[in-house]
């Protein structure tokens, strides 16, 4: 989904019925009367806009999106403990008011302060220089609301652990025939080289670039050839992509793939079904992923089928996020974005990263450490291939959209 520019921070409306909007995020209405829009050309993130066909983001005062106690409710996840490892995120652009919009969400839903003063958040260039500089384009104050969902979802996932933020130059997270994936994809590695020089425990890349055999086999994917480092990666937001080629990273033997689901909050608890546009693929360039059993790579010829595991993604039951750079309030935000920044921060917390090699523990995991997801599709009517539907039909078992199913706690990790 291409990007479309922020409308003015005048225009957008405040609606007053924020209980009423909450309601419609736990039964998944709320794009029944709301849009969506992506938030960089690579980004994997959607924010829900006022009214359909709008591009005006939706601002509240206060949140209607999923919470951090409601996600550690669906994700039945400990009110404390765990490992307080760091966990990096690969984003673009300057934010100058990045903490304290993560302050804002992180004093909202009661966890713990994460300050630069207190070693806890750090940011750095891709090159770990100083933070970027910001240049107020519309273009970087869209990409603020991708590195506010990774932020914030960090923090759900794991309160005590620590973020450092990796800052990417803007132009790579925009694509045209004058610049092109093979010439943004160099400053992403350097970021995550970064960030593994910095003591990373997991690496958070909420992008997808297009696949290419000079990318995928290249010296530029050997960045993630680290076991004891949790590299997961968004797994797209456009649906089934077909049985040759997925999207890099998430495509890498060595990179977690994150799917995507709808999550439901019920009268019996949390359900979830496959969201629609969760990104599933085969890449035919490369070996299955590290520890996918083989059943699962004979979905895709003997190659890496993903997606590895999932959690929420549907902007219709989307998260909280709050941002102040691009906006000024709460916004709802969806994406595998959400998924792949929580389930790196699950990596780090459960503290199991030395026997880490890829998604091999997703796959190794103890029964019951993952919640299977057996409804709903990613791939329009009749248009996945009808040998393998697992490839985009969610049902009993591993399935294209979200893996092996979504944490049940930190068993899996």
């Amino acid at each position: 989904m291409a990007a479309v520019l922020l409308a003015s921070s005048s225009l957008v409306s405040v609606y007053p019925d924020t209980t009423a909007l909450h309601h419609q995020v736990q039964s998944g209405t709320l794009l029944q009367n709301h849009g969506v829009i992506a938030t960089c050309d690579v980004c994997d993130s959607e924010v829900v806009t006022v009214a359909q066909g709008s591009a005006t983001p939706l601002t509240t005062p206060v949140p209607i999106g999923y919470s951090a106690a409601e996600l550690a409710a669906a994700y039945h996840l400990p009110a404390s403990g765990g490992a307080t490892g760091t966990v990096a995120i690969v984003d673009g652009g300057g934010y100058p008011s990045f903490e304290d919009d993560l302050a804002k969400y992180r004093s909202q839903f009661a966890l713990p302060p994460c300050t630069s003063a207190s070693g806890c958040l750090k940011v750095v260039d891709y090159t770990g220089g100083p933070p970027l500089h910001p240049d107020g384009t519309d273009e970087e104050k869209e990409l603020s609301l991708e590195t506010a969902l990774d932020a914030q979802m960090v923090s759900a996932a794991c309160p005590a652990c620590k973020i450092l933020l990796v800052q990417a130059p803007t132009r790579d997270f925009y694509l045209s025939s004058l610049h092109t994936a093979t010439e943004a994809v160099p400053s992403i590695v350097k970021g995550v080289s970064t960030a593994i020089a910095a003591g990373a425990s997991a690496v958070s890349m909420s992008f997808g670039y297009p696949s290419t055999k000079d990318i995928n086999t290249g010296p530029l994917s050997a960045v993630f050839s680290h076991p004891g480092i949790a590299f997961v990666a968004s797994s797209g937001d456009s649906g089934y992509h077909g049985n040759v080629h997925g999207y890099w990273p998430q495509n890498l033997p060595t990179v977690i793939s994150a799917g995507g689901t709808a999550l439901y909050e019920t009268s019996d608890g949390f359900l979830s079904n496959a969201w629609n546009e969760a990104g599933s693929a085969c890449e035919t360039d490369l070996p299955p992923a590290h520890g996918q059993p083989a059943a699962v790579a004979a979905f895709c010829g003997g190659h890496r089928a993903s997606s590895d595991l999932s959690a929420v993604s549907d902007p219709s039951t989307g998260v909280a996020i709050y941002n102040s750079y691009a906006l000024d309030g709460w916004l709802t935000a969806g994406g595998t974005s959400a998924a792949a920044p929580f389930i790196a921060a699950l990596y780090v917390r459960a503290g199991h990263l030395s026997r880490v090699d890829g998604p091999n523990t997703v796959y190794a995991a103890p029964a019951g450490a993952f919640t299977d997801v057996a409804l709903g599709q990613n791939a329009a009517a009749h248009s996945c291939q009808t040998k393998f539907p697992q490839l985009c039909v969610s049902g009993a078992g591993w399935d294209g959209p979200t893996g092996v199913g979504t944490p049940n706690g930190l068993a899996g990790f």
